[in-house]
């Protein structure tokens, strides 16, 4: 059996070397993304394992069918970047990775909100200058005495909501299947109306769909109370950046901790120092003074580096061994 293991950053080369050691399974490795351009050497491949980013042409998958390969493995929860209807019609299965880290990314969610809450960029900017004042813009507030907002409660939001918890957050959540798991640690409203009209702190936690899609958005941003904070470790696009940045300018919220934005595909996760961004939205994003901007990086942790690897090449020998995966998509 052989794989082929796209978009492989240098870190990731001795986790896959590791696994393919201990599996007696050869791995083939690029950096490279997976198109049109880069399937040549896929002849002699039994399957895939990806990190894609952007949306995969839809040509990729008729090509692949022809190849004789029947899945790809992604190395994310979200798969929203493969077209589903398009991969089942070429008989290609796509499998993810749901959960490989949950806590990771909720201790991250957390940080950000205590940085925005007690001011820390504020407080930085204000040293850098040599002004050791104690003043009021550099005032913060108590995590503990807030009502926190979990909107989705999967593994993540759920991991997210007890580290709150451990504040002492009043911790408020809404899923349109809630779990009994949450018993004694959030209490569900009724709709995310109500989860937006009573927070303090709203944190994002659900895939992103037809039904979410700019979920936060010009209504929506007026339900918000003038000192809350919004953090969106999930998906870009359940958040209208415009909507955002204009009710930010009107004081319709007090920051945002953004770790993904909807139009991150040409960017992250490059180097691109040396460049100028041609995403005026995205700009304006990095530059707002009241945004924490992060790049897509609330999992990155080594645990969870090394249980998407695993786990993918994994579900790439189970599709090829019995035809499907505990993790497939579609």
């Amino acid at each position: 059996m052989k794989l082929k293991v796209y978009n492989v950053r240098d870190e990731e080369v001795e986790l896959i070397n590791h696994w393919s050691s201990q599996n007696n399974i050869d791995v083939i490795m690029t950096p490279e993304a997976l198109t049109l351009d880069t399937l040549s050497d896929l002849a002699d491949c039994d399957g895939i394992v990806n990190s894609q980013v952007g949306p995969l042409d839809k040509a990729v998958y008729a090509e692949l069918e022809n190849l004789g390969i029947k899945q790809i493995a992604q190395r994310s929860a979200g798969v929203d970047m493969y077209d589903l209807e398009e991969a089942s019609k070429h008989h290609i299965v796509i499998s993810n990775v749901p959960s490989y880290s949950p806590e990771s990314i909720a201790e991250f969610t957390v940080t950000i909100a205590l940085n925005l809450i007690r001011k820390v960029r504020e407080i930085q900017e204000q040293i850098e200058k040599h002004n050791f004042s104690w003043t009021l813009p550099i005032r913060g507030r108590v995590l503990g005495d807030m009502t926190v907002g979990i909107i989705g409660t999967g593994r993540i939001g759920q991991a997210t909501a007890k580290i709150f918890k451990g504040f002492g957050c009043r911790v408020i959540g809404f899923d349109l299947y809630p779990s009994s798991l949450m018993d004694g640690v959030l209490e569900y409203q009724d709709s995310v109306e109500d989860i937006l009209k009573q927070s303090d702190v709203i944190s994002l936690h659900m895939p992103p769909s037809a039904d979410n899609y700019h979920l936060l958005n010009e209504k929506t941003f007026s339900l918000l109370k003038k000192d809350a904070i919004l953090l969106n470790m999930a998906r870009g696009a359940l958040i209208d950046t415009e909507a955002l940045l204009s009710a930010l300018d009107k004081d319709q919220l007090a920051g945002a901790g953004i770790d993904t934005y909807e139009f991150e595909g040409p960017y992250i996760p490059k180097n691109l120092s040396d460049q100028k961004l041609n995403d005026p939205v995205f700009k304006a994003l990095l530059d707002h003074p009241k945004v924490i901007y992060t790049n897509h990086i609330a999992y990155y942790t080594d645990e969870a580096v090394k249980n998407l690897i695993e786990s993918a090449l994994n579900a790439s020998v189970d599709v090829i061994n019995t035809g499907t995966t505990d993790t497939r998509v579609n």
